[in-house]
């Protein structure tokens, strides 16, 4: 049980906020990909799009998994629940594996989005430790 002395402070709140809605849009993504709306589509030029529709199962797999761990870890942490912790660290391994076959093969179409995604997830991981170690989280 969490008790007043450990409630944490209000950009506890604010970068909890962020990191779901990073995430709510990682979700739409990957969301939009997989039905391969019409929205998608015109996000992306052909090429851009057979590669996607070409990607191993194994990618879109991790690519499901950063976002969705990463999603329910917000909530989990808005939630101020220690299990988010856990969850962003999978949502993290599975960045690492999807982005680094995205940066080996030479398919990232912006590498500045691909440094951002990476960034985001290592910092959310310590967001979440430094939160559970000021015992924010139960």
């Amino acid at each position: 049980m969490t008790n007043s002395s450990n409630k944490p402070p209000i950009w506890f709140w604010i970068v909890s906020i962020i990191a779901l809605v990073w995430n709510g849009m990682g979700v739409n993504a990957y969301l939009q990909q997989a039905y391969n709306t019409e929205s998608y589509q015109e996000m992306y030029s052909p090429e851009q799009l057979e590669i996607a529709a070409n990607m191993p199962a194994f990618i879109t797999g991790a690519f499901a998994i950063a976002v969705f761990a990463g999603a329910l870890a917000a909530i989990g942490l808005l939630l101020r629940k220690s299990w988010s912790v856990k969850l962003w660290y999978l949502s993290l391994i599975a960045v690492i594996v999807q982005m680094g076959y995205i940066l080996i093969n030479g398919y990232a179409s912006s590498m500045v989005m691909t440094i951002m995604i990476v960034a985001f997830a290592f910092l959310f991981v310590w967001f979440a430790r430094k939160s559970e170690a000021n015992g924010w989280l139960s």
